[in-house]
């Protein structure tokens, strides 16, 4: 625990939602919905409107169209998303070599590491002037919480949203966690949770009133002790700069269950090369291969295949994520695949090219009449894949929320699509509210389109944070002051 509240923990709010409502000036105020769209779609995000009518994140979305039935459903558009993160890390960054981030929206700050901070006055002018550089750049609001530790300064993030800052003073921990449920602690899920509850323990107070032997008895020891400890408001754990991710993988989860062997393997070189694409914009390169298959009764199976050295070939990765697949029995139908890759490396080795026809190579040797390969049918497949309907492909080359560019109306997004039409309403951000025209799938003056920054002429903040003031020396006006615009 530190003696001044100088870690940050920054959380945008509603973070995909809310840049869709900047992108699109007709959904400002309004309920959005950004998620999977097909009957198996989970909520990725809601908007704090979609949220009062009861629409959280991790949601089916069937469910969440029952509860927000005129809330605009739109699909996640990853390139912005990203686009608009690295604005704000970029941000993070000026303030302090210590930034460890924790998703595209979130992450925690060492301001005294950077010098900005030392004392709760000049941690709280910082944390205004980042949320205010954060609006100015992006267009986009964040909650900020500041504490002496990182569960402290997270738990304080949540407090302030949305749109606010929360500043915990040491020496207050014990007094503020006291009331707040066992779920509010790091590392209590829904079964610890229960498990805790069953016990007698719902508040963090009872928690710290019950000791570290009772806790160490009910959940373990590594658990109890640092369950305790949190309890107590402890908590050493400093800001890592450098979070090296561990595994690059995508996966798709369809409305229909897939039964055409051909089909699915289609779907596993798709993805294997989606993967492959991930995995160089991150400069990346893996060894094993990994594929994950959801069958039709929910059972999981995962396979791997670990290669001679790293690649970031997507010939290579296809066709090992294939030869996994034919360890692997589809007959009743697959619900989600999934290509991933780990024992991640900054080199590529090249002869994996090679190596990967020496494998197929090899299995094909080995295969013999009486041992077939599990799933596969023992004659030769004669039918024809199934087709996509035309309400997919145009579902596929048209989800809702996209960016489009006609040659005519000029840049808009896709609002909708079906029966052979595709509905655009035209639109640009910071712009007024546009008008919708619907034109054939097929029209050959639309055609898909990168996204636009959110912000045209953002303000220049080249040179901050030089502006800033170190430190201040006397008291916050109010001990856990908030602040909110």
């Amino acid at each position: 625990m530190r003696p001044a509240p100088t870690i940050l923990h920054l959380d945008m709010d509603a973070f995909y939602a809310s840049a869709e409502q900047a992108a699109k000036p007709s959904l400002r105020g309004k309920a959005v919905v950004v998620g999977g769209l097909g009957p198996r779609g989970v909520v990725a995000t809601a908007s704090y409107e979609a949220r009062v009518l009861g629409v959280h994140s991790a949601m089916p979305t069937a469910q969440a169209r029952r509860l927000a039935p005129n809330a605009a459903y739109l699909v996640p558009r990853f390139a912005l998303y990203r686009s608009v993160s690295e604005q704000v890390m970029e941000l993070l960054g000026r303030l302090s070599p210590l930034v460890e981030p924790l998703s595209l929206d979130e992450a925690f700050v060492d301001l005294e590491a950077g010098g900005v901070a030392d004392d709760s006055v000049s941690a709280k002018v910082t944390g205004e002037r980042l949320r205010t550089a954060i609006r100015e750049v992006t267009g986009l609001c964040g909650s900020v919480g500041l504490a002496g530790s990182k569960m402290l300064a997270k738990i304080a993030s949540e407090q302030a949203k949305p749109d606010g800052l929360v500043l915990i003073e040491p020496g207050t921990e014990r007094e503020l966690l006291a009331p707040m449920s066992v779920r509010t602690l790091p590392g209590v899920g829904p079964a610890t949770g229960d498990h805790l509850r069953r016990a007698g323990m719902t508040t963090v107070d009872d928690l710290a009133e019950a000791g570290e032997a009772e806790l160490v008895r009910l959940v373990g020891k590594a658990h109890g002790h640092g369950l305790y400890r949190m309890a107590l408001g402890l908590d050493d754990r400093s800001v890592v700069a450098e979070r090296d991710a561990k595994s690059v993988s995508v996966e798709d989860t369809f409305d229909v269950d897939l039964h055409d062997r051909v089909r699915v393997r289609a779907e596993v070189e798709r993805l294997a090369v989606r993967c492959v694409e991930r995995l160089r914009s991150a400069d990346r390169s893996g060894r094993t291969v990994v594929l994950k298959v959801r069958r039709y009764d929910f059972s999981t199976l995962t396979r791997s295949e670990t290669l001679r050295g790293p690649t970031d070939d997507p010939t290579v990765v296809r066709e090992a994520a294939a030869r996994l697949l034919e360890a692997v029995d589809t007959t009743g139908g697959v619900r989600l695949l999934g290509v991933g890759v780990t024992g991640l490396a900054d080199f590529t080795q090249e002869d994996l090219f090679a190596q990967a026809a020496d494998a197929r190579e090899l299995a094909a040797r080995s295969e013999t009449p009486e041992e077939p390969v599990i799933g596969e049918g023992v004659g030769p497949v004669d039918e024809e894949p199934a087709r996509e309907s035309a309400e997919q492909l145009a579902a596929r080359r048209w989800p809702a929320g996209h960016d489009v560019r006609h040659t005519v109306h000029g840049h808009g997004w896709v609002q909708g699509s079906g029966v052979g039409r595709v509905t655009v309403r035209f639109e640009e951000p910071g712009g007024p509210v546009g008008r919708v025209v619907t034109f054939r799938v097929d029209d050959p003056e639309l055609s898909p389109a990168d996204p636009l920054p959110l912000v045209r002429d953002p303000v220049d903040y080249s040179s901050w944070p030089a502006s800033l003031p170190k430190s201040r020396s006397g008291p916050v006006s109010a001990a856990g002051g908030e602040s909110r615009p």
